[in-house]
């Protein structure tokens, strides 16, 4: 018989200190009433990445995704405003639109063509003549919070929650818009399959690069391990480094500037700078051992003469993901061992992965 979940989730001290803390416990990485739990919580509750925001510039232009098992619709209405729904008629429930994305004069469902405007009014009913008690102006799509900030587009599905500006914090909207990411161009989008859960991925990218010297040589070759730093704000975290000239020119040739700097925001999207680049990991749970990292490269330079290097520089990152995804999947094979329940933290380099253990914890425990 399995152990209740309240009892799984009390297994977690939060208060400990990080000298004194412990990882949250294997239960929380293979349970699937924890996955469960957090899509109705940590998912819901957060500001989710949905869309680039050049994909929605114009009136008419939309994009369709899932977030925590909700499809979701972000359009631009012909009065110019960014609006998002829950893409689902309200006649049978039927994705209205089932394109990833694409340019619409009206949103019209496939079913029974039911259609609304792009403001998310219902505007036709084929079929329908003198039903009783149907109020027309109450079936317009489901609303969703949303924002644009920057290069991307973000949506909260719950009514309640954190404002944009409180979840991500003014320390972190400061540092992020002296990058002047406004000036760098998406180049390409690559997607990671990873046999783990989301945690595993995400407890990796916050170790404080304990794992680069080990695993990533050619990473390791251009950051100056010695002098990473950590530094958490109330619901992100900034690793940084600076750059090294590098021994592998591979690497030495697309990852350069004078700093390296790596923000994870609570609870799955990342940005990793780099001089005249960047890339961004939004982290998508498919299964309680199944996980998705969608990639978008950007860069400074687009044209057609920075193509060969920019590909060089996708390529890189692609040897960095195959690294990760090997060891990420040795970590949920342990994570299933009865030899192992909970690890030591590093206080050198793991307040990261402290932090996002404490703020998981107080999405799961909020209701109880």
């Amino acid at each position: 018989m399995s152990r209740p979940l309240a009892e799984l989730l009390a297994e977690y001290d939060p208060q400990l200190p990080l000298e004194e803390a412990l990882t949250i416990p294997a239960s929380w990485y293979i349970d699937p009433r924890v996955l469960e739990l957090e899509r109705k919580t940590t998912f819901a509750r957060t500001w989710q990445l949905a869309a680039r925001a050049d994909q929605v510039r114009e009136p008419g232009q939309y994009v369709t995704c899932e977030i925590a098992g909700e499809p979701i619709l972000v359009v631009r209405g012909e009065d110019g405003v960014l609006r998002g729904f829950f893409n689902v008629c309200r006649h049978h429930a039927a994705a209205v639109m089932t394109q990833r994305e694409g340019c619409a004069k009206n949103l019209r469902c496939p079913y029974h063509g039911w259609t609304y405007t792009l403001q998310g009014a219902l505007k036709g009913t084929p079929g329908f003549v003198s039903e009783c008690h149907f109020d027309r102006a109450g079936q317009g799509l489901a609303p969703v919070a949303i924002h644009e900030w920057e290069n991307w587009v973000f949506v909260r599905l719950d009514a309640q929650g954190l404002s944009f500006e409180e979840a991500f914090g003014s320390r972190l909207l400061n540092e992020i818009g002296l990058l002047g990411l406004s000036r760098m161009g998406w180049f390409e989008r690559r997607h990671y399959y990873f046999d783990c859960n989301w945690k595993v991925f995400v407890d990796n990218y916050l170790d404080g690069g304990y794992h680069v010297p080990h695993l990533h040589k050619g990473l390791d070759s251009v950051l100056d391990f010695k002098n990473y730093r950590i530094e958490n704000g109330p619901r992100h975290c900034l690793q940084s480094s600076p750059m090294m000239k590098g021994a592998i020119e591979q690497f030495a040739a697309v990852r350069g500037g004078e700093r390296a700097l790596y923000y994870w925001v609570h609870p799955n999207f990342m940005i990793n700078w780099y001089e005249g680049m960047m890339d961004t990991n939004l982290v998508l749970p498919l299964g309680v051992d199944r996980t998705e990292v969608i990639f978008d490269f950007w860069f400074a330079d687009v044209s057609e003469a920075a193509r060969e290097r920019n590909h060089a520089s996708v390529e890189v990152g692609q040897i960095i993901q195959d690294e990760d995804m090997a060891i990420c999947k040795s970590v949920q094979r342990g994570l299933n061992s009865r030899a192992y329940s909970t690890g030591r933290l590093s206080i050198r380099r793991e307040a990261g992965e402290h932090l996002f253990h404490r703020l998981l914890h107080a999405d799961l425990t909020a209701d109880s």
